[in-house]
């Protein structure tokens, strides 16, 4: 069964990391009332810097933050738009303020994919 997957990579400062936990927390919780099937936060812990590109390169990090590797997967991708529109016009998640985040989301890259293996 094919599933569609929404990826995320983010720099969040080290002092700000409880406060991004806790709001991960309560967006997880959003998108598994709407029907996510699995929402997933992960900090880096073995990241290097490459040569050409990595993940602490790609979010252009500093030295007190640390990158956040997320996703959010879903039965289909007409599944994710359908939840992704509920989940944006919830009032828990409307009303933040992007300036209030405890990361820097202008560094913040994410995609949506198609699943092609699964085992």
């Amino acid at each position: 069964m094919s599933r569609y997957v929404d990826g995320f990579v983010l720099p969040v400062p080290k002092a700000n990391l409880e406060a991004y936990c806790r709001m991960a927390q309560q967006a997880g919780e959003v998108w598994k009332e709407y029907g996510a099937l699995e929402y997933v936060e992960c900090v880096a812990d073995d990241v290097k810097p490459g040569k050409l590109t990595s993940f602490p390169q790609s979010v252009q990090l500093k030295e007190d933050e640390v990158v956040v590797f997320s996703w959010i997967t879903y039965e289909s991708r007409e599944q994710r738009d359908k939840i992704n529109e509920q989940v944006m016009k919830d009032p828990r998640i409307a009303h933040i303020d992007p300036g209030s985040m405890p990361f820097d989301g202008m560094r913040m890259f994410w995609g949506g994919f198609t699943t092609f293996v699964e085992m």
